[in-house]
């Protein structure tokens, strides 16, 4: 099975969630004003947000959908249609490749959310593409967050850079940077402690780290990335407004799409905030990372194809 069946297998919930509301809501050939509210209120409910429901329920009422067709095959295309022309300008095509010089990348996120799995599925794809890679275990905390990171290291042939728990997460990500400078490195990513968006002393440590790394490199870091849960729904954009407030967000990544029905809140972050979706995840596998597509994602959600 490729990639892209795992993911539609994946995102199945989300879209029956979609296809079975749409089913219940559409059950006369025209579709009136009642139908366009109900529809609105469902996308909503779905997590799609109240900006991108609304904008769709328009586009619904202004296409004039032929009553000889199935109105809800022509929704769903409507639905599909909409999601490729929001999320295709978010898509990052050079994110994975072959790298310059030095780049680092900073992982945020909140406890949980799959940060450290998360960076082992991106350290395999950069090799992929040739990329010398180093992780740093920046999460000095978790109780075997380093051995994991280690793990992983081995799995897809990478440095690791690594101090003893409880060490100063900012010192450890110095190391590594200069540890990758000094020896040709592409690419470092940083493994950061989840921590709680609304816990300010742990904000104000991830703040800490961004600051050090700049000492090293004045443009870095190169990317941030915030790892999002999707069974989160909601509670996300939360937690992308506060981490954007320490260190802009350049990317995100949304892990667990596989077990949730949620999956309409990338939609809601899309509309809002347009910052570039850089993958998402689909289980705990190194493989079981899927580099965002509009088209793929919009197919999937909606299962058109």
């Amino acid at each position: 099975m490729g990639i892209f069946e795992k993911f539609k297998l994946g995102f199945k919930k989300s879209a029956n969630n979609i296809a079975s509301g749409l089913r219940e809501i559409i059950i006369k050939k025209e579709i009136d004003d009642e139908t366009l509210d109900k529809i609105e209120e469902f996308l909503i409910s779905s997590d799609v947000g109240i900006d991108a429901a609304s904008e769709i329920k328009d586009i619904i009422a202004q296409r004039k959908i032929d009553p000889k067709n199935d109105p809800i095959i022509e929704v769903n295309k409507i639905l599909e249609e909409y999601i490729i022309q929001l999320m295709q300008p978010l898509e990052k095509e050079n994110f994975f490749k072959k790298k310059q010089h030095t780049n680092i990348i900073l992982i945020s996120g909140v406890n949980g959310v799959g940060k450290t799995t998360t960076i082992g599925k991106l350290g395999k794809i950069f090799k992929e593409n040739n990329n010398k890679i180093l992780f740093s275990a920046c999460d000095t905390f978790r109780a075997a967050a380093i051995e994991q990171l280690e793990e992983w290291s081995n799995k897809v042939d990478a440095t690791i850079i690594k101090s003893n728990p409880g060490s100063d997460p900012a010192s450890v990500a110095f190391k590594a940077i200069e540890h990758a400078k000094q020896n040709n490195f592409d690419l470092v990513l940083i493994d950061t402690a989840g921590r709680l968006q609304n816990k300010k002393n742990l904000m104000e440590e991830f703040k800490k780290i961004g600051n050090v790394i700049k000492k090293s490199d004045s443009s870095a870091p190169h990317e941030v990335i915030l790892v999002l849960d999707a069974t989160s729904g909601q509670n996300i954009i939360n937690q992308l407004e506060e981490f954007n407030k320490i260190i802009p967000v350049t990317g995100l990544i949304m892990t667990k799409l596989d077990g949730t029905a949620k999956g309409g809140v990338l939609i809601a972050l899309s509309k809002k905030y347009k910052i570039p979706i850089i993958g998402l995840g689909m289980g705990e596998k190194e493989d079981d990372m899927q580099v965002f597509n509009a088209k793929q994602f919009a197919s999937a959600f909606t299962q058109t194809r």
